[in-house]
C-alpha cells in the first residue's frame, strides 16, 4: 500500500487511466473484428476508414504505439483489397 500522499494519488490516477484504456483497446478489438469478418468490399471500405481513423487516435493519445497502428491498418489494407 502506499504511504506517500502523492503515491496515493498516483494510485488513484492510474486506476482511472487504466479502465479508460481497456475501454478504447476493447473498441478498437471489435472493430477490427467487425472488418475481418466482413466479406461485402464496400461496407469493408467504410469498416476500414473508421478503423485507420480510430487507429490514429489512439496511437496520438498513446494508448498504443505508432507503429502497431501502423502495421495494423497495413494488414487491414491488405486485406480490404484483396476481398472479391
Amino acid at each position: 500500500m502506499p504511504q506517500h500522499k502523492s503515491a496515493k494519488k498516483r494510485v488513484r490516477q492510474t486506476v482511472k487511466r487504466r479502465a479508460r484504456n481497456r475501454v478504447h483497446r476493447s473498441r478498437l478489438r471489435t472493430l477490427v473484428k467487425k472488418l475481418r469478418q466482413t466479406e461485402d468490399r464496400e461496407r469493408a471500405q467504410e469498416l476500414l476508414g473508421e478503423t485507420k481513423g480510430y487507429l490514429d487516435r489512439l496511437a496520438t493519445k498513446g494508448i498504443i504505439h505508432q507503429n502497431k497502428a501502423g502495421n495494423t491498418k497495413s494488414a487491414l489494407e491488405r486485406y480490404v483489397n484483396a476481398l472479391p
